[in-house]
């Protein structure tokens, strides 16, 4: 029989057993993964008989809410067909709905609701989990249904095992089947601790007492105590080799971290803030590079960011365990991290939410709801908090504003959004100010809650008629986000479906922002159209806070993802946009053929750009310089192809005093051979008086000039004096007059006559 243990004090998020007694072996406790031995109440026939219990792992004492890890219901690593159930309401609410934190479609009458449903409101329900090995578990989490409209919770349940699924055994007190305590709304999860672990395979879930319909979503603590039967699941559990701290680290674990990696690596790692949260808290950065704190000539920036939402937390411990990693293989010699330090200037912000994150940490793993921490202190989603440039520029094409009045790239911030009073996040004005001081080429976010690559636009666009929502560098962001994906462990294994629902991305793991979840003034729509830095999103896992027992694998899931990004920042073109005299050319614009949205050169004249291999026609600009071509050849190799500009200076001083000349108005060109109006010969006659006019000003000036300073000039070879006449200097003799005055006519005529020709010369 099981012996007396003394009922535990009930927390928020803990769910208490019934005032009967469970019994455990004397000598032995109750708390974690250590082992005991059971004896059992049997429900129905005879079954599963006794085991003896083994740690997770041998020796590890596990804290009171983490006694075991979970199973991997709300991180799929339970597949579909590992989920049973007595019955379902509808194919939307069936077993392989009932996943810790599982969210509902937009339409919850569909294949996609947020939980399982059981088909009638009889006790005789249940919902079961085939673990495929055997397993000890330690309890369950429970959770309601996520919905808008209904109020579906469990607040009571039973709790059976089994080894074969024919045969089950309920969980006793010694006296009777202990009943299990569960929600109170349907959206916090709730943990229930047995009092003794189970070891068997299977384990089902008996609600009896539930609020509104019988629905319900849960998650398995259980540690595993064999192989996993599956042999295809079993090639995907990777143990990492790399000696890295994988643990869950708070702020100043976090912050001590980053101090230990750059004592360690002094002469290539630099800690910098680039700003405050609401809270105060300084949001830390680190540079990797082999000259820390400068800017090299050629040399493209690129940054990896995360925690945007402090709930999803994954991001922040992987660019913690990057740094180590960079750090440890650049002292080791690794060729390729040293290629990458040494050629690139590498920067990573593990948590740029960072109250968010210290309010999803209290809850800890599993026991935040699917948005606690999401937000930051003052309740902005920062990922979406950025200017909606993508409007502005939509807006402008409608109207053919774009190039002339309009840029179709570095667009301006509104500024109603600069104001002081604007509606927008502390965390996001220190992002903009660091973006603007840095001259980033390629970044990536880090997210939870989906397994994919995202790619601008973020933003929706308003259906028109032979337009779509792509990107001018629709291709180019394909490119880069299936860099990252083909290189992820189990990101392009779609065949399961999404994590909510079905899968997006046609089997690759990538897919635009606008098709899966379309917002507005996302980070990666700003950072395309405002800076020259192309930045996509990459969500880690349907689990947005795993468990710290997961970390090894999720490291080695994106470890050579996180490499491969990286090194797509050294793909396309690079070189520097200088004048004759080899001065630097800030701001001067990078024009890719066949792309419609171009880039501009650093403060030191250099840039990158991104590019697909191929041919590509490039044209440097620049105000007050001439245009440069040249022809740029993109290999397959990594390794940017140097397109290096020298421009020369352009007459544009002299065109614009023959613009003032004619008044700054266009100089209309009239093709030649087509007649004139009566309206435009009598204004090209009044600019060809205005021009004569102007040019009889410019001649008496060098007259009076040369007249007043010359001596006079005597002899045999003396010009008659000139007598100055509305339009030409003529002779003051009557018969050379006479003739002046007949040429004079003459050219008027000629004017009347071929004034269109005249007219086309000068306005080219």
């Amino acid at each position: 029989p099981l012996q007396g243990a003394e009922s535990r004090e009930r927390s928020p998020n803990r769910s208490a057993t019934s005032s009967g007694h469970s019994r455990v072996t004397p000598g032995q406790g109750a708390a974690g993964c250590a082992g005991v031995v059971l004896s059992w109440g049997m429900r129905g026939s005879e079954g599963a008989g006794l085991a003896r219990a083994s740690p997770c792992h041998a020796g590890a004492a596990l804290p009171a809410l983490q006694s075991a890890p979970p199973i991997g219901m709300e991180s799929h690593r339970i597949e579909d067909d590992q989920i049973l159930a007595s019955s379902m309401l509808r194919h939307g609410l069936g077993a392989q709905r009932g996943r810790l934190n599982m969210q509902a479609g937009s339409n919850e009458d569909d294949f996609f609701d947020g939980a399982w449903c059981a088909e009638d409101d009889t006790r005789a329900h249940w919902i079961e989990v085939d673990t495929r090995r055997t397993t000890k578990f330690t309890g369950v989490i429970t959770q309601g249904r996520d919905s808008q409209i209904h109020d579906d919770f469990v607040t009571a349940f039973y709790v059976g095992f089994s080894n074969d699924s024919q045969n089950w055994v309920m969980y006793s007190n010694g006296y009777e089947e202990m009943l299990f305590h569960g929600n109170v709304d349907k959206d916090t999860p709730v943990l229930t601790e047995f009092p003794e672990p189970v070891v068997a395979r299977f384990i089902r879930m008996y609600p009896q007492i539930w609020n509104g319909s019988l629905c319900m979503r849960l998650e398995v603590l259980g540690c595993p105590l064999s192989t996993v039967s599956s042999y295809y699941s079993q090639q995907n559990e990777v143990t990492s080799t790399d000696n890295l701290d994988f643990r869950h680290h708070s702020y100043k674990d976090m912050r001590q971290l980053m101090k230990v990696v750059n004592e360690e690596c002094p002469s290539i790692t630099r800690i910098y803030n680039i700003g405050k949260s609401s809270r105060g808290l300084k949001i830390y950065a680190m540079e990797i590079s082999d000259k820390p704190g400068e800017h090299e000539l050629g040399e493209p920036e690129f940054r990896y960011t995360a925690g945007l939402h402090g709930n999803e937390v994954l991001g922040r411990e992987l660019l913690l365990l990057l740094m180590q990693f960079l750090c440890k293989e650049y002292q080791d010699g690794n060729p390729r991290v040293r290629s990458l330090v040494t050629e690139t200037r590498i920067h990573l912000v593990p948590s740029l939410n960072p109250d968010g994150y210290e309010i999803a940490s209290q809850a800890g793993s599993e026991l935040g709801n699917w948005a606690l921490g999401h937000w930051n202190e003052e309740g902005y989603d920062i990922f979406e908090n950025f200017p909606d440039l993508a409007s502005v520029l939509w807006a402008a094409e409608e109207r053919k504003w774009v190039p002339h009045r309009v840029p179709n790239h570095h667009i301006p911030i509104p500024e109603h959004y600069l104001a002081e009073d604007a509606h927008v996040a502390v965390e996001v004005r220190a992002i903009l100010a660091w973006m603007e001081k840095t001259p980033f080429v390629l970044g990536a976010n880090f997210h939870g809650g989906e397994k994919l690559v995202s790619y601008p636009y973020d933003m929706a666009r308003p259906p028109r008629e032979g337009e779509g929502e792509a990107t001018p560098d629709h291709a180019i962001f394909r490119w880069l986000a299936i860099s990252y994906a083909s290189a992820h462990l189990t990101m392009t294994e779609t065949f399961r479906g999404g994590c909510h629902t079905q899968d997006m991305t046609n089997g690759m793991g990538i897919i635009s922002g606008a098709k899966w979840h379309p917002r507005v003034g996302s980070l990666n729509d700003f950072s395309y159209l405002h800076t020259n830095c192309l930045e996509l999103s990459v969500y880690l896992g349907c689990d947005k806070f795993p468990h710290a027992s997961e970390l090894q694998q999720e490291w080695e899931n994106n470890k050579e993802s996180l490499l491969t990004f990286m090194e797509q920042v050294h793909r396309g073109i690079k070189g520097v946009v200088t004048d004759q005299q080899g001065d630097p050319i800030a701001n001067a614009t990078i024009i890719v053929g066949g792309i419609n949205h171009n880039m501009k050169t650093a403060s030191s004249g250099d840039y990158w750009r991104i590019l697909n291999p191929g041919e590509y026609r490039v044209v440097a600009r620049a105000e007050g310089y001439n245009p440069s071509v040249k022809t740029c050849t993109v290999l397959y190799d990594i390794g940017a192809t140097q397109c290096n500009f020298i421009l020369s200076r352009s007459n544009w001083k002299r065109i614009r005093e023959i613009m003032a000349m004619n008044g700054n108005r266009p100089i209309r060109r009239i093709p030649p051979g087509r007649p004139m109006t009566p309206q435009e010969r009598m204004r090209l006659r009044q600019r060809m008086r205005q021009r004569m006019r102007l040019r009889q000003q410019m001649r008496q000036r060098m007259l009076n000039a040369t007249t007043t300073g010359a001596p006079p000039h005597t002899g045999p070879h003396h010009l008659p004096p000139l007598r100055l006449q509305q339009h030409h200097l003529c002779p003051l003799e009557p018969a050379a007059a006479h003739r002046c005055h007949l040429g004079d006519r003459d050219l008027h005529r000629a004017g009347d006559r071929d004034g269109a020709g005249d007219g086309a010369g000068d306005g080219g």
